[in-house]
């Protein structure tokens, strides 16, 4: 598999670059860690600093979602997933996160936060019908299959 390669600008010495934990055979998402210490309350969130900015080719976003582990054991995910990194952004990476347990929680420099997905998107034309193709579900809405 051919890698895509993407720029990287460190802002803090702190800053970690994202990386797989076990290899990019192994996982689809790189972590992305704190270069800040945050509190989160109880029912509160922040936007937690990763130290860096990324160039995500054109065709590309870079998908920031929740790390499985901070949601089962502390109940700490984030706010909005997954968020979306465009290509034309050049900003800092920063992690939207929430406290949806019943303690607080600290997060510390250094600390694994979320994953960064890199996938390819499908530009769109859209294409105004007067009728769309028929299908076996038609108009059924959501949860229209049942429990």
């Amino acid at each position: 598999m051919e890698k895509l390669r993407i720029g990287i600008v460190k802002l803090r010495p702190a800053a970690q670059v994202p990386r797989f934990a076990h290899g990019p055979d192994e996982d689809a998402g790189m972590d992305l860690t704190a270069v800040e210490e945050v509190t989160l309350r109880p029912g509160s969130w922040a936007s937690v600093a990763t130290g860096f900015r990324i160039a995500i080719p054109a065709g590309y976003e870079g998908q920031v979602r929740p790390r499985s582990g901070l949601a089962r054991k502390f109940g700490v995910t984030l706010l909005n997933s997954p968020g979306t990194i465009d290509p034309g952004y050049r900003g800092e990476v920063r992690v939207l996160m929430i406290n949806h347990g019943s303690g607080d929680y600290t997060v510390r420099q250094g600390d694994r936060i979320a994953q960064l997905v890199v996938a390819p998107y499908s530009p769109v034309e859209w294409v105004v019908e007067e009728e769309l193709p028929a299908t076996g579900r038609g108009p059924s809405g959501f949860g229209s299959t049942g429990a």
